[in-house]
């Protein structure tokens, strides 16, 4: 693998965020429109993209960055001594200011005013319980995956999201910098601000909660020989 440094690696998050959030708010702008008032297809014509998006950018930015995307994944491989507090601190800005790039960029596309601050209740405590189902089964996926099938990680993510849109009651942000930048549209994909210090926590719950449990898991145990 090339070794890429820091700048690279971070103009990739910033990148790749952007792009991610581009589709999360462009598609849920287009489904919206298109749907005409069946909220189960909206949601459809939302999960679909976010899903093949997630693979692709996987695939295409792994080998530079990582692919993090995701300031809960970063900390996670902070606590697992897989990156620095330098890189942290390098690539959770990047990420955020990305996200929100990725907003304006999926407004611009539709002819919607670049900065919108959302109305879309996502409240209570099911909701909460739903981001950290939801984070936690991302962070156990992409630990999982990694160390039994690492050319698998890409498409397991981007499965994973794809079921977890439908299976957890907040369709599955489990992201931070997806939940702040969502706070910035009022299209169907939005989230009122005032539900996104609740959701961060739930998701930084949830990967610490996954990176707790692969602790304690420890390595894989030895093939066994027959």
């Amino acid at each position: 693998m090339i070794p890429y440094g820091l700048k690279k690696r971070v103009l990739v998050e910033f990148l790749g965020t952007m792009l991610l959030l581009a589709t999360v708010v462009g598609s849920g702008i287009m489904a919206e429109r298109l749907a005409a008032g069946n909220q189960a297809l909206a949601l459809l014509g939302n999960t679909l993209p976010t899903g093949a998006i997630l693979v692709v950018l996987i695939l295409m930015f792994g080998p530079i960055s990582g692919a993090h995307f995701n300031p809960a994944v970063t900390l996670m491989f902070f606590q697992r001594s897989e990156v620095s507090g330098k890189e942290v601190a390098a690539y959770i800005p990047a990420q955020i200011a990305g996200a929100v790039l990725g907003v304006f960029l999926a407004h611009a596309m539709f002819g919607e005013p670049l900065l919108q601050i959302s109305a879309k209740a996502r409240d209570g405590a099911g909701q909460a319980l739903g981001e950290l189902v939801a984070t936690f089964g991302l962070a156990v996926t992409i630990l999982g995956v990694r160390r039994a099938r690492p050319d698998a990680v890409a498409v397991a993510v981007g499965l994973y999201i794809t079921a977890a849109y439908w299976f957890t009651s907040s369709t599955s942000f489990a992201n931070p910098a997806v939940t702040i930048a969502r706070s910035l549209t009022r299209s169907f994909s939005g989230i009122a601000p005032g539900n996104v210090a609740t959701f961060i926590l739930a998701q930084l719950l949830g990967a610490a909660a996954a990176t707790a449990l692969f602790r304690w898991l420890g390595e894989p145990p030895p093939a066994r020989t027959t």
